[in-house]
């Protein structure tokens, strides 16, 4: 993992790259084998008493003493909490990922290049890969990249126009896993008066707070969920009390606590996440000049204040 550091005046603040195959296998490694269940697409969910029945796609029914949708932004547990499918922002991101196998030797630093309505920009994750994003606004014609590797690498390099060659060079070796995506997030106000848990259910990470790539926050806002989420379940859990009923009730409290402090955060990051986007990528020349001119600075500073969010630590037991 590399590691890029910056100081401004709002704070000193570190920019990492992380694997996310690493972060899940650091969060499972001291879980007994078992906890996790991939590959387990919810369908369904039932009362039962306290519980909650998750019916599964392959037959399979849990029962849940607490349920947390972390199911992203296709959330069945959203649906049934009572939240609208995610809007399309009418733009779509190209994400891909380098290997070198004898090295890259860039320096630790991350790029990015905007204009005539593109976003384009790399990153050292260490030294010998690369992560590497496109955004645009895309027409009918564009619709026929799909998922296909070559046609997306293709029709990146054809567009970004006068770049950086280490860029080039980033996006041609790209292998074979290269994701095209049309950009969704939940619309801001949903979150304002929207259901973020009822009694012993919640939602946390891209089923709570889908937003667009723009800010480069959202595996950190799902970090952020998992810690407040950790530390509301953990007083509510353990007094370890045999009564039901109270037991039930300090997690409907916990998981509502977690629900207010997590629903104006999550309100700022989409809006934010939004309209840096907009503004980056917007080709009228109104827009451009004022962004060049005033907003540069302003928009840096605005993304790492937004980053800097002490979200608390976890009880000690």
């Amino acid at each position: 993992m590399l590691t890029i550091s910056c100081c401004l005046l709002i704070g000193y603040h570190e920019v990492r790259c992380m694997k996310r195959k690493e972060l899940v296998e650091a969060l499972s490694g001291d879980l007994p084998n078992g906890t996790i269940r991939f590959s387990s697409k919810l369908v369904s969910i039932q009362e039962s008493g306290h519980l909650k029945l998750l019916h599964l796609a392959d037959g399979t029914t849990i029962k849940a003493k607490v349920l947390i949708g972390c199911d992203g932004v296709n959330s069945v547990v959203a649906k049934w909490l009572g939240f609208g499918k995610p809007a399309y922002a009418r733009r779509s991101s190209i994400r891909g990922y380098a290997h070198f196998e004898s090295g890259h030797g860039f320096v630790h630093k991350g790029f990015q290049f905007h204009g005539n309505g593109i976003r384009v920009g790399y990153n050292p994750c260490d030294e010998q890969t690369c992560y590497w994003f496109f955004t645009w606004t895309p027409s009918n014609e564009d619709k026929v990249i799909g998922n296909d590797p070559e046609k997306a690498k293709e029709f990146v390099l054809s567009t970004i126009g006068n770049v950086p060659d280490q860029l080039l060079d980033v996006i041609a070796k790209t292998g074979p896993r290269t994701y095209a995506s049309p950009m969704r997030f939940r619309y801001p106000w949903e979150l304002l008066w929207g259901n973020i848990s009822k009694d012993n259910v919640c939602i946390a990470g891209d089923a709570l707070h889908p937003m667009t790539s723009d800010v480069g926050q959202g595996a950190n806002m799902a970090l952020e969920d998992g810690v407040i989420l950790a530390r509301r379940l953990a007083e509510a859990l353990l007094p370890r009390k045999a009564d039901e009923e109270g037991e039930f009730e300090r997690i409907r409290s916990g998981l509502s606590k977690f629900g207010e402090e997590r629903r104006w955060r999550s309100f700022v990051m989409i809006t934010t996440a939004y309209v840096i986007g907009y503004i980056q990528q917007s080709n009228w020349w109104v827009m451009k000049f004022v962004k060049d001119k005033f907003l540069s600075p302003v928009l840096g500073k605005l993304l790492l204040s937004r980053a800097d969010f002490d979200c608390g630590e976890l009880i000690k037991i």
